[in-house]
């Protein structure tokens, strides 16, 4: 018999820039505060808003991405993730409906991964945050549209937000009335609370420090303050009746147990939760190791380089010549590395015009046009991840470019440069309809590419990566 699942409640906005991140980090500072034990998630790939979810909760920020990790799992995923806790706070992504974007034709959108399809998968109420700025009496039109817009989505309650006066909330607070949708808080305008962003979204936590914790204090101090903590705690639920996910029962354990260096500190913090889970499940010996300060592990025998800023480091970076130089003379001997965005600009020759590692003979330098997205890939050539024809969803975010290589979407497939063969390689919708991307580098014991993947959603992967860990200890 299955045991019940966390109650959950799912902190939604009609829009981005709403305020789901401030709501749904008091909410669980102040949930925790009041001596709840309280499990975060943010629905979608977003890597920055688990940190200050962590700094809340004090228990790992967790994703559900049903377009990375496939629906089927969401649920494991959230019974794991919410395993021994009393309540479960998900936050949204952008507006409750949105999602991929996969126009299947006239007026017809597909939004798979959205809010409201998570929220319905977990069976946990809506908690609608609303920007009160602007609004009056027309609010009680947009919440009947929310509320009867799809029917397995259930709105319990709405959070006003940034209001202006007593007045002003008087007014609202009777046009939620009028469409029976309960008030649960109403949060005044303050401009202090907010955090300082950059061109990816906020500073992330670690970065943040102590002004990070500062804030968190502060949405928690806010939100217990104007909302109801009881009667959102009354109104959590979910209806999860999958068995919990567990990281022993998607990899086989290896041999061995390879020291696997895993990228962290200020310059690498985007990274799942699972897959650290994951990597150790399989046998591996994780070592966390900062690239600004420190060196390599001693013993390593895989090295994971994951998301991040490194642009925001790329002097600091530079700076650390011999984790540089290790790398590189460990690369050359076919150290497995899977590298990742941030970890793709670290193996660079050069970032912004300062010296990299060089394993990927390639540079790279910050601009303009951000790339974002998900993406339909297929390994285009065995390596240390994946056999070739291998199929996963991953997703780009990135306003990186890299420079001296081959325009990365072009009419037909083609290897950026023949040293190293492109990792991936997908179809994308452009003017002249669709065509052919190749993208990343596999060359050696390297896999190095924008593409973020989740190995939560591709399990076999992390078994690959340490078996050829253990091979490599082994010479």
């Amino acid at each position: 018999m299955v045991s019940a699942s966390c109650p959950a409640v799912v902190i939604a906005a009609p829009a981005s820039g709403s305020g789901k991140t401030t709501v749904a980090t008091g909410l669980l500072g102040a949930l925790r505060s009041a001596g709840r034990t309280v499990a975060p998630f943010k629905v979608g790939p977003d890597y920055i808003d688990p940190g200050y979810h962590s700094l809340a909760a004090g228990l790992p920020g967790r994703n559900l991405d049903a377009v990375m990790v496939g629906a089927d799992r969401i649920g494991p995923l959230f019974r794991h993730g919410s395993r021994g806790c009393d309540i479960a706070v998900v936050e949204g992504v952008m507006g409750l409906f949105d999602g991929k974007i996969d126009m299947t034709g006239p007026g017809e959108a597909s939004a798979e991964g959205s809010t409201a399809r998570v929220a319905a998968m977990l069976g946990a109420p809506v908690i609608l945050v609303v920007d009160a700025r602007g609004h009056s009496q027309s609010l009680a039109a947009v919440l009947h549209g929310f509320s009867t817009f799809d029917a397995s989505v259930r709105i319990g309650g709405v959070i006003l937000n940034r209001v202006g006066s007593q007045r002003h909330e008087d007014v609202l607070r009777q046009a939620c009335e009028r469409v029976g949708v309960p008030v649960l808080g109403a949060l005044p305008r303050m401009s202090e609370l907010v955090v300082p962003s950059r061109h990816l979204g906020l500073i992330t936590a670690v970065e943040h420090g102590g002004a990070a914790t500062d804030a968190v204090d502060a949405m928690s101090a806010l939100v217990s303050r104007f909302v109801d903590i009881e009667a959102v705690s009354a109104l959590a639920r979910s209806s999860v009746t999958a068995p919990q996910w567990s990281p022993e029962n998607e990899v086989r354990t290896s041999e061995g147990s390879p020291v696997i260096a895993v990228a962290g500190g200020p310059a690498f913090t985007f990274g799942y939760t699972e897959h650290v889970e994951l990597l150790r499940a399989a046998g591996a010996d994780v070592a966390v190791f900062d690239p600004l300060r420190d060196g390599l592990p001693p013993g390593t025998a895989g090295v994971v380089l994951p998301g991040g800023f490194p642009e925001e480091h790329a002097a600091a970076l530079s700076a650390n010549e011999l984790l540089l130089a290790d790398i590189r003379a460990a690369a050359a001997q076919g150290l497995p590395i899977h590298a990742e965005c941030a970890g793709l600009l670290y193996l660079a020759r050069r970032l912004d015009g300062h010296a990299m590692a060089g394993v990927v003979d390639v540079d790279a330098e910050f601009g303009n046009t951000l790339t974002l997205g998900y993406r339909d890939a297929v390994a285009l050539q065995s390596s240390t991840l994946f056999d070739a024809g291998a199929r996963v969803t991953g997703h780009e975010f990135h306003r990186t470019k890299l420079v001296g290589v081959e325009p990365a979407v072009t009419n037909r497939f083609r290897d950026v440069r023949e040293s190293a063969p492109a990792a991936w390689g997908w179809h994308k919708q452009s003017p002249d309809g669709r065509t052919a991307a190749r993208e990343g580098f596999v060359q050696g014991g390297v896999h190095a590419s924008y593409l973020h993947t989740h190995a939560a959603g591709n399990p076999e992967s992390i078994t690959r990566f340490v078996s050829a860990a253990v091979d490599y200890a082994r010479v």
